[in-house]
C-alpha cells in the first residue's frame, strides 16, 4: 500500500494579490485581473473557496463594492460560482461537465466523449478479503477481490477518487495486469465485458485526504457514486465508491413519459 504525500502549504492567496492606488486603472479592475491571472496559472485551482465579499474586502482593506464588482465579473465570465455564505468557488477556466447517463461507461471513455484526456493515477492496489464486500457481491466470506483506489483526472485535474472492488474468482488476471488505463477495456479484453450496472448517486462531503486531492481548501459538496456492473452472464464483477467533485462535475438525464 502506498500512502499519498501531503500537499505542499501554500501561502493565503491573498498575500499574491497587490493593489495599487498609483494607477488609473480601479481597483476592482486589479483584482479581477489578478484573481483571473491566480485561476489560470493554477495557484487558485478548480474548487478552491475564495472569502466571502466582507471577509476578502476587511483583509485588503478596500470596500466590500470593490470586491463585489470584481466577483460579478467572474462569475459573468465563469470562473467563480456564487456560494452564498461560504464565499464563491473557483470553476476554472473551462464549463462544467455535463455527462450523460444513458449508458453504461467508464471513467475513460467518459472523459473522451467530453473532448479531455483522461489520466489515472494509482493510490492503492491490493488483493484483499472483506466480510462486507463479498456480500456486496454475492460470494464467500473468504473470497479474493482486487481493491484498486485511484485518483481519475481530466485534462490533469482530479475529477474523482475512486475505491473500486473487482472479481478475482472471475477475472483473476487483473491481480498482476497494467491497469493504469481503462479497467473496463481490460475486462472486454478478458472476455468479460460490463453490460449492465446499477448505480446510486448521493451527496457526500469529501474527507481531508479527498480535499487535498481536488486542491480544495475547504470541503465542498461532492457527488458519490455507488455503482454494481455485471458481465453478460448475469454475475457481478465490480463495486465502485467514485467521489466527484460537485464543483466541475453534473449529471444529465433525459426521461420520457
Amino acid at each position: 500500500m502506498t500512502a499519498s504525500k501531503p500537499p505542499i502549504p501554500r501561502p493565503p492567496f491573498q498575500e499574491l494579490l497587490e493593489l495599487r492606488n498609483d494607477t488609473a486603472q480601479p481597483l476592482y479592475q486589479q483584482l479581477e485581473d489578478q484573481l483571473t491571472r491566480l485561476i489560470g496559472e493554477g495557484t487558485l485551482p478548480p474548487g478552491t473557496t475564495l472569502p466571502a465579499e466582507r471577509q476578502l474586502a476587511e483583509r485588503l482593506s478596500i470596500s466590500r463594492t470593490t470586491v463585489q464588482r470584481s466577483y460579478n465579473a467572474l462569475r459573468q465570465r465563469r470562473l467563480l460560482s456564487a456560494q452564498g455564505r461560504l464565499g464563491s468557488i473557483v470553476q476554472g477556466p473551462g464549463p462544467r461537465l455535463h455527462s450523460g447517463m444513458d449508458r453504461l461507461k467508464g471513467f475513460t471513455e467518459e472523459m473522451r466523449e467530453l473532448g479531455r484526456v483522461p489520466s489515472s493515477r494509482i493510490l492503492e492496489r491490493e488483493v484483499v478479503t472483506d466480510r462486507s464486500i463479498s456480500s456486496i457481491f454475492g460470494r464467500p466470506s473468504n473470497a479474493a477481490f482486487l481493491r484498486l483506489v485511484r485518483v481519475r483526472s481530466g485534462d490533469g485535474v482530479p475529477m474523482s477518487r475512486e475505491a473500486a472492488w473487482y472479481n478475482l474468482e472471475r477475472a483473476p488476471d487483473l491481480a498482476t495486469d497494467d491497469l493504469s488505463g481503462s479497467v473496463y477495456a481490460r475486462l472486454a479484453a478478458l472476455g468479460l465485458p460490463l453490460v449492465r450496472c446499477d448505480q446510486t448517486i448521493e451527496a457526500a462531503e469529501p474527507t481531508e485526504e479527498e480535499c487535498a486531492i481536488f486542491g480544495f481548501r475547504q470541503p465542498v459538496p461532492c457527488l458519490l457514486i455507488k455503482r454494481r456492473s455485471y458481465g453478460a452472464d448475469g454475475d457481478m464483477l465490480e463495486y465502485v465508491e467514485g467521489l466527484f467533485r460537485g464543483d466541475t462535475y453534473t449529471y444529465r438525464l433525459t426521461l420520457t413519459i
